[in-house]
Formats: structure tokens, sequence, C-alpha cells
């Protein structure tokens, strides 16, 4: 869900193009070795990356307008999780020159990244943590978090310190004359 960030400068969209998802697949540490995503892992990228965002706006109830999803049906959410949950590759085993060796289905890294994204999806939203999951509520920000402490209410430190000193102002500009 973190490949759709804000800054100073509006919101980001890291999975625009074919070699931002592969930017992005090599910034998580999946291997890609020499392949390139093509135009359709971009599009299933994309669904699920939309998907989980709407789910998480809907677990956290979320209304901030750059909270907006371009998914807007659950239902098909949900489905788009669960075809890419059941594209994760399955290890299996093989000997070769007399050695065992574990391999796995997996055709290409993109779907099996994106398997393993939504495999951990599946256990965000269906298990245990599913009440702690928070939408930031710091200015300008988009993103989810898990809510770890009970004192945490956003996803990041920075986040932190912007709507401390949003607030700071605030009260500044309420305790001030204007002209």
């Amino acid at each position: 869900m973190g490949t759709i960030w804000a800054d100073t400068d509006g919101l980001h969209d890291d999975l625009e193009t074919a070699s931002g998802l592969e930017a992005w697949m090599e910034a998580v540490g999946v291997d890609e070795g020499t392949a390139s995503a093509t135009s359709n892992e971009l599009a299933e990228a994309r669904a699920l990356r939309d998907s989980l965002r709407l789910l998480a706006a809907i677990q956290t109830e979320d209304t901030r307008p750059t909270a907006v999803s371009h998914m807007t049906d659950a239902s098909r959410a949900v489905d788009v999780l669960n075809t890419a949950a059941r594209r994760l590759p399955i290890p299996q085993l093989q000997i070769q020159n007399n050695a065992f060796r574990r391999t796995s289905t997996a055709t290409s890294a993109v779907p099996a990244a994106l398997a393993g994204i939504a495999t951990e999806a599946v256990n965000l939203f269906g298990g245990p943590d599913a009440d702690r999951l928070r939408a930031c509520q710091a200015p300008g920000c988009v993103l989810y978090f898990v809510k770890t402490h009970h004192r945490r209410e956003w996803c990041s430190i920075a986040c932190g310190n912007r709507a401390r000193a949003a607030r700071h102002y605030q009260r500044i500009r309420q305790t001030t004359p204007q002209e």
C-alpha cells in the first residue's frame, strides 16, 4: 500500500510504470534477476495495491479524500486479493546430482512477490491484528500502519512531528490577534 505516498510536492505513485514496479521490487528485496515487469504484471500490482488500500480504508473507517482507491467494490477487492494469494509459489523438492534442491512453481518474480503480499494481507485483514490497523492522521499522509504501541498514532516519527507542529501552529493562530 505504501507505493502511494505524499509529500510537500503532492501525491506520488511508485507504480506508474513497469520500471517503477521493478524499482519497487528491488527496493523491497525481491530478487528479480534480469527479467522485466510486463504491462499485465503492472496492472496486477496496481489492482492488488488498490484493493488493499480499499480494504484498509474500510477496516479503519478512513474517510480521508487522499485515501480514495481506484477500487470501489469491496467484494471485487477481496476477489483480487484472493486471486493473487492463490498464485503463491509452491515449494517443491527435486534431486539433482545426488543432492536435494528446493524449487518452486513460480514462473516470474512479480506474481510470486504479489502472492506473498496478498498472503500477508489476508493474514492481516483476517487475523488478530486487523483491529490494530490504523490510518495515519498526519496532515497530508496517505499511509496505513499497525499500531504496535498504545501511544502510537502515526505511521512514522516524521508524521508525528508534522502533526504536532500543525497543532502548535493552529494554537498560535488562535491566540494571536489577526490584523
